[in-house]
């Protein structure tokens, strides 16, 4: 018996060193410690507690502490995650997004669920909710001025390439009609206070609204998502007809490179430091006095390093201003040079990151035409 039982652990041992099984097979989370029984695919701790909660689909055992017998180990040296996913992964359309490790718990959720329990991407040309190139529905929208979720009605349009929302269901006329080609949306459950909470970003006279919406239904709000990511590649696909899909696919949502609170202060370096909440969009650097404000207090371009810009540690030996946070760095601009400080060192160093990222990046056309249309106002 003992003999059996290691000859079991030996055998699945050798399946879960297998090169396809390294990554978790729903989020990509390396090494993976945790498999479903009856699918087949080897998922990381968090994955395997959105499994364990649509048990009719999958059984899920930790391949460290639970006993796997004999059948069990031939399923899975059987499948394994390249099997798997070359049957519930056939057919996905370039525009779904598939969430990371990285993402909230309602889009790795909604993407397992699809996948395994309404099995969306198994046949071509499957009907899917999100891509009939128009939606329409009811959700929740926080007030730009007295902060309260009120239902609205939003609908999404390919033939119109727009996103519109009314105030009342049979108002003729929408509150906002937005291009599809000038909206973002990224989820932000912690910010918005609820777990499908999504941000609706779009520019007007070329600075960014935002609005803030969620819906009760997990579901619902990733198919909004969705529906948004789809409407737009279709839109780009026929404004910019000899671009690759996957140069359109990089065009569509996109999450913020980082977000938090941060003390800035003039363009004197002189004047006292505020808290604000900072979001840095790409080449966006935007400002807000709180998380949740509609408007930008003010905006700055953030170019490349070929151009002039740069990100430097520590704070010029010339500032005046009084502070409470002490771990600080500059950006340089062709123009000016904006001061910053953060409450700790990882806050530090992270922004720092996130801006070196975008300074090393090469400016596109359409960036260079930005920067000449934006406003600083910082």
């Amino acid at each position: 018996m003992a003999g059996g039982s290691e000859r079991s652990m030996r055998a699945l041992k050798e399946v879960w060193r297998r090169a396809e099984n390294s990554l978790c097979a729903d989020c990509g989370k390396p090494d993976p410690d945790w498999a479903s029984s009856t699918l087949g695919v080897f998922i990381c701790l968090s994955c395997s507690g959105i499994h364990r909660n649509i048990p009719s689909i999958s059984k899920v055992k930790s391949l460290k502490m639970d006993h796997w017998d004999d059948a069990q180990v031939q399923f899975l040296a059987k499948h394994g995650n390249a099997v798997t996913k070359a049957t519930y992964e056939a057919h996905i359309p370039i525009y779904y997004y598939q969430p990371t490790y990285n993402d909230c718990q309602v889009l790795r959720e909604q993407w397992i669920r699809a996948k395994y329990e309404r099995k969306e991407f198994t046949e071509p040309g499957k009907h899917l909710p999100y891509s009939d190139g128009v939606k329409e529905g009811i959700l929740w929208k926080r007030g730009r001025d007295n902060g309260q979720f009120l239902p609205r009605k939003f609908l999404l349009s390919e033939r119109e390439g727009s996103l519109k929302y009314f105030t009342k269901q049979d108002a003729r006329e929408p509150k906002i009609n937005v291009k599809i080609d000038v909206i973002n949306a990224t989820f932000q459950p912690a910010k918005i206070g609820n777990p499908n909470g999504l941000q609706i970003t779009y520019l007007k006279d070329n600075k960014t609204r935002n609005i803030f919406v969620y819906h009760e239904s997990g579901k619902e709000v990733v198919d909004w998502f969705n529906a948004i990511r789809s409407v737009q590649f279709h839109y780009l696909k026929v404004a910019f007809p000899i671009a690759s899909d996957n140069e359109i696919k990089n065009r569509l949502t996109r999450n913020f490179l980082k977000e938090g609170y941060m003390e800035k202060t003039g363009p004197k370096q002189r004047e006292a430091f505020k808290k604000r909440w900072f979001t840095l969009d790409h080449r966006r650097l935007m400002y807000f006095k709180d998380p949740l404000d509609a408007f930008a207090k003010g905006e700055v371009f953030v170019g490349s390093r070929e151009n002039g810009y740069s990100v430097q540690k520590g704070l010029p030996s010339g500032t005046q201003g009084n502070f409470s946070w002490h771990y600080g760095f500059t950006i340089v601009t062709p123009d000016r040079e904006y001061v910053f400080t953060c409450e700790t060192e990882t806050d530090q160093l992270d922004w720092i990151t996130a801006f070196t990222s975008v300074i090393n990046q090469a400016m596109t056309p359409q960036e260079y035409a930005s920067k000449c249309l934006h406003a600083v106002s910082f």
